[in-house]
């Protein structure tokens, strides 16, 4: 009797052999077996016999596996991609992309003048820093057109992020660029001739795959005014110095005051003064405390004291001496960190707080102590300093930078060679950009528009209890102590014009009118567990 007929089925063992054979063999065509079911006794095949033929099977499958492979190293020699053309098949070079040059992974540093840009990071139909860098690039030839219109094509990276109208007078992104482009003798001239003045390629060295910055640089740039007492009549004189009895010589100031005096007369005498040398000294005394490690929950948003991404390690902070420009007096305040948090780097309104918490202690003979009070368990509201004095030194890559030094011993004619990145290299063009045109823009801005006595006349008319921790006991009391999402009666609110760093001409009496007109935020300090990362590194 004969067996039935069995279903046609592919066999596996075929399709397994095929996807590593070559372009040749690979073309044959699939062909199915008809398997009967039968043993080898009754086809009357021998079970060695049977062996034997498995054996040489498998030997044609090690044959087939190294044809492909030897087709597709013929392939690379020939420079073929994928192992798709044919041997003699000539590379056609396209003309729209040019000829394919070699490209490295390198570090750019650059500077800029932030006030024309909507911050640093790359946005469609808006003008940001890395869009008219990205764009200059291609046009000197260190980008392909091919990898012009996508950066992740270029691995790019940034050191840190900086908001609409920050300023760096040092900051640096990564990516892979051609560093030799035919032609250009000089590619950094050439960029830099391609970009906007107020962006400048200081200059770029090749670099390893992988490194980070985990420590910066930060300026503040304040008129030394902004130390001087709130007048007597306001609600923070009222709140942290004349309840408590307290005195102290910068109150001497508003002696010979008007009663009837507005803010722009006020103003006009503010700018004549000069801040004493006990001033700057006190200044510098608060400014101490924030310098180790500390828990900054108080200085950001969505985090609390007993996360461990709160704690972080300030370097150092130096205050120099007031430096007159026109008719006002300046003080520059350098912050070292050694990493920071959200919203202190991506977003730096956290150092914009920690100003604040300087600068408001000082004007109301609050005691140092009250740093620590800040970086304590409890919950406090820290207002933001105005963005306009806000600039990025430059980041700091002391962990590379001993990295390379120890791994590397080569020549810097080596093509391995790693240079060290230290913008310090570039220190003089730096200082003379920043003269030209970030701290010339700066002062413009507040001569115009009296942006930090703006903000500080509405810190000094707050009538509630966010800010009664300024005061002569240096401590954080129980009514100005907050509750995440538990509602104050009166919580302070922040205004948005103090996040611009420009604005259309227009006298105090103006900015005080669109006080009652603009919409106020309250800043959300409910935590946010679904929010980004807060930490960078």
């Amino acid at each position: 009797m004969e067996s039935p007929e069995q279903p046609v089925t592919a066999n596996p063992e075929l399709k397994r052999a095929r996807l590593d054979e070559g372009p040749a063999e690979a073309s044959l065509e699939k062909k199915p077996r008809v398997q009967a079911d039968v043993t080898p006794s009754d086809s009357g095949v021998s079970a060695e016999s049977s062996t034997q033929a498995r054996g040489k099977g498998k030997g044609k499958k090690e044959q087939s596996r190294r044809a492909g492979r030897a087709v597709r190293q013929q392939n690379r020699e020939q420079g073929q991609r994928g192992g798709t053309r044919a041997e003699g098949e000539e590379v056609e070079e396209d003309s729209e992309k040019g000829p394919r040059l070699p490209k490295r992974q390198c570090a750019l540093l650059l500077g800029f003048c932030g006030s024309a840009y909507n911050g640093m990071q790359i946005q469609t139909e808006v003008r940001t820093i890395e869009g008219v860098l990205f764009e200059a690039l291609g046009k000197a030839g260190a980008v392909s057109k091919d990898n012009s219109k996508d950066l992740k094509k270029v691995n790019f990276n940034r050191a840190a992020r900086t908001d609409a109208g920050v300023h760096a007078a040092g900051n640096l992104v990564s990516m892979k660029m051609i560093m030799e482009v035919p032609d250009v003798p000089d590619l950094t001239a050439r960029v830099n001739e391609l970009l906007p003045p107020d962006v400048r390629l200081w200059g770029f060295v090749r670099v390893q795959n992988s490194f980070n910055a985990r420590s910066r640089k930060y300026t503040y740039f304040f008129p030394s005014y902004m130390l001087i007492p709130p007048k007597t009549d306001s609600a923070l004189y009222k709140s942290s110095i004349e309840q408590h009895g307290a005195s102290f010589s910068l109150l001497d100031f508003w002696k010979d005051a008007s009663v009837e005096s507005t803010p722009a007369d006020d103003l006009i005498r503010k700018r004549q003064w000069r801040a004493p040398k006990e001033a700057v000294e006190a200044l510098r005394e608060i400014a101490k405390r924030y310098e180790g490690s500390h828990k900054f929950h108080n200085f950001t948003v969505g985090h609390e004291f007993n996360e461990m991404q709160s704690l972080r390690y300030m370097k150092k902070i130096e205050i120099s001496d007031p430096v007159v420009y026109g008719e006002t007096e300046w003080i520059s305040v350098v912050l070292h960190g050694q990493s920071f948090m959200l919203h202190q780097v991506r977003y730096p309104a956290s150092l914009r707080k920690m100003m604040a918490a300087l600068i408001l202690a000082c004007r109301t003979n609050t005691p140092a102590t009250v740093i620590e009070e800040l970086c304590g368990p409890r919950g406090a509201f820290v207002p933001k300093m105005p963005a306009l004095g806000l600039m990025l030194e430059y980041p700091i890559f002391e962990t590379y930078n001993k990295r390379i030094q120890n791994e590397s011993n080569k020549s810097t004619d080596d093509k391995d060679y790693r240079a060290p990145i230290d913008f310090e290299l570039h220190r003089e063009k730096i200082e003379q950009f920043k003269e030209e045109f970030i701290y010339p823009k700066m002062r413009d801005v507040e001569d115009r528009s009296g942006i930090f006595d703006a903000w500080l006349r509405s810190i000094d008319k707050y009538e509630g209890s966010d800010l009664l921790w300024l005061g002569p006991k240096g401590i954080l009391p129980d009514a100005a102590v907050i509750q995440r999402g538990k509602h104050r009666t009166q919580p302070f609110r922040e205004k948005k014009r103090f996040d611009a760093t420009s604005f259309p001409e227009g006298r105090i009496e103006e900015m005080d009118a669109e006080d009652e007109e603009e919409i106020e935020v309250e800043e959300d300090i409910s935590t946010d567990k679904n929010q980004p990362e807060g930490m960078e590194a």
